[in-house]
C-alpha cells in the first residue's frame, strides 16, 4: 500500500471510530430517554383517565377526599409504585403505594410543594442501585393552555430489572447499529479519497512537469547562448540540493534553492554574445557589463510564481563570503542560505569539469583549493558539510553526463515537492 492510501485508511477508520463512538454515544441516551417519555406518557394519561373517573371538578371541594383516595388506589400497580395527590394549593389528598414503592420511599428525595404548569419527570438511580421514574403532571379540567390547574398527580416508578435489561438492549442495540452505519460510511468514503487523491497527484504531476519544462527551456536557452551542453545546470542544482538536504533545509527553501540553482545564470540570457562569447578576457568596461547578468537574471525570475523564490540564488550567487563578491557586496550571513550553498556546488562542478578551455582538475585537488577558499569565498558551515559528502556527490556524478544529473535532479525536485508517484 502506498503512503497516502495507507494514511488514508488510518485517519479516516480513526474518524469514522470517533464518529461510530459519538453517534452511538448518541443513540444509547436517546433511546434511554425515549423509553423514559413513554413512561411519562402513560402518566398523562393515566391523569386522564383520574379526570374522567373523578369529574371535572376542583380537588380543592370539601368531601372529595375518599373519592380521590379511590382514585389513587385504583391508578397505582399499574405503571406507577407510588401516587400521590396535591389539590391546587399543594396539599396532599391521597398517597397509594405497592410494595415496590414502600421499599423505595424512603430513599426518594423530600418531597417539594408542586407549582409546575408542564408535565415533567426525574430519572434516578438511588443509592440501593434501583432505577426510578418520578413523573410530575399538573391536572386541568380542559386541552386549554389557560386552563388552571385544579390539582396534581405525582407518580413514581420502580423501574423492574427485567425492563431495565430491556431498555439496556434497546439502547445498545440503537447504539450499536448507527455506530455500524458510521463505520460503512467511513468504508464507503475511502475509495473516493484514494481515487480523488490520485487524480490531484495526476494534475499536480502535470503542472509540475510543466514548471520543469519551462525551467529547462531556460536553462537550455542559457546553456546555448553560454556554448554549453546544459549538464552543469542539472548538476549544480542537484549538488546543491544535496548539500542543503544534509544541512536540513526543506520545503519553499529547498524548492527556491533548486529552481535558483538551475537558473542561476538566466540573465546571461541579456548579455551581447560578443562580450559572452569572447575567448580572451574581459576588459574592465566588458566586465562591468558582463556582471549584469546577476540583475538582468533576477529581474527575470522575480515574479514568475513558482520560479520566484529562485531569485536569491539569482541575485547572491557571486557574493563572496568575505564581502568581496559582487553586485551588492554582500557578507557572511548577508548573503542568503541558498547562495551561499550554491556557490560551493558552483565551483566544485566548475572545477571538476571539462570546458572548451580546461580539462578538469583532480578530485583531491579541487577538495583542497575549495577547503581554502573556507572563509574567504565559501560559508565554513557550508564547506564543512559539502566535504562529509563530497566523495558521495563525486560518485553518483562519476560520469558527468547531462541524462545522469537529470534524473538526479527530477528525483530531487518531486521529493521536495511533495509529490509522489
Amino acid at each position: 500500500m502506498q503512503r497516502f492510501p495507507r494514511q488514508a485508511a488510518i485517519r479516516i477508520a480513526a474518524a469514522s471510530l470517533c464518529v461510530a463512538m459519538l453517534v452511538a454515544t448518541i443513540a444509547w441516551f436517546w433511546a434511554r430517554e425515549q423509553a423514559e417519555e413513554e413512561v411519562v406518557a402513560l402518566a398523562k394519561e393515566e391523569a386522564q383517565q383520574f379526570l374522567r373517573h373523578f369529574g371535572a371538578s376542583d380537588l380543592s371541594r370539601e368531601g372529595d377526599d375518599a373519592r380521590v383516595a379511590d382514585a389513587a388506589k385504583v391508578i397505582v400497580g399499574g405503571i406507577f409504585d407510588i401516587v400521590e395527590i396535591y389539590d391546587p394549593t399543594g396539599r396532599k389528598l391521597a398517597e397509594a403505594t405497592t410494595e415496590a414503592g414502600r421499599q423505595v420511599e424512603a430513599l426518594l428525595p423530600k418531597h417539594q410543594r408542586p407549582t409546575y404548569s408542564q408535565a415533567h419527570y426525574e430519572s434516578k438511580t438511588l443509592p440501593d442501585g434501583r432505577w426510578v421514574l418520578r413523573v410530575f403532571v399538573p391536572l386541568h379540567n380542559s386541552d386549554a393552555v389557560a386552563a388552571p390547574v385544579t390539582g396534581y398527580l405525582e407518580g413514581v416508578r420502580v423501574v423492574a430489572d427485567w425492563q431495565r435489561v430491556q431498555i439496556e438492549q434497546i439502547a445498545w442495540g440503537s447504539a450499536l447499529l448507527a455506530g455500524v452505519a458510521a463505520l460503512l460510511c467511513g468504508a464507503l468514503i475511502y475509495p473516493i479519497v484514494v481515487w480523488l487523491s490520485a487524480e490531484n497527484t495526476r494534475r499536480t504531476l502535470e503542472v509540475l512537469d510543466s514548471h520543469i519544462a519551462m525551467m529547462e527551456a531556460l536553462g537550455r536557452a542559457i546553456a546555448k547562448r553560454d556554448s554549453d551542453t546544459g549538464a552543469h545546470n542539472y548538476r549544480v542544482a542537484w549538488i546543491a540540493a544535496r548539500i542543503a538536504e544534509e544541512m536540513g533545509v526543506e520545503g519553499s527553501a529547498m524548492q527556491s534553492l533548486i529552481a535558483g540553482s538551475f537558473l542561476h545564470d538566466v540573465g546571461k540570457i541579456g548579455i551581447p554574445d560578443a562580450i559572452l562569447l569572447k575567448p580572451g578576457r574581459l576588459d574592465e568596461t566588458e566586465m562591468a557589463i558582463m556582471r549584469t547578468h546577476v540583475t538582468l537574471g533576477e529581474e527575470i525570475v522575480r515574479g514568475m510564481g513558482w520560479l520566484d523564490g529562485a531569485h536569491e540564488v539569482v541575485a547572491a550567487h557571486h557574493e563572496k563570503w568575505d564581502g568581496s563578491g559582487y553586485p551588492r557586496g554582500l557578507r557572511a550571513e548577508a548573503i542568503p542560505l541558498a547562495a551561499r550553498i550554491f556557490a560551493v556546488a558552483d565551483v566544485f562542478d566548475a572545477l571538476c569539469s571539462k570546458r572548451p578551455y580546461k580539462e578538469p582538475l583532480p578530485f583531491e585537488q579541487v577538495l583542497v583549493m575549495i577547503q581554502a577558499d573556507s572563509g574567504r569565498h565559501f560559508d565554513p558551515a557550508v564547506i564543512s558539510t559539502f566535504c562529509k559528502i563530497a566523495d558521495e556527490i563525486r560518485a553518483r556524478l562519476v560520469d558527468g553526463s547531462e541524462t545522469t544529473a537529470r534524473t538526479l535532479l527530477e528525483a530531487c525536485i518531486r521529493r521536495h515537492f511533495a509529490v509522489s508517484t
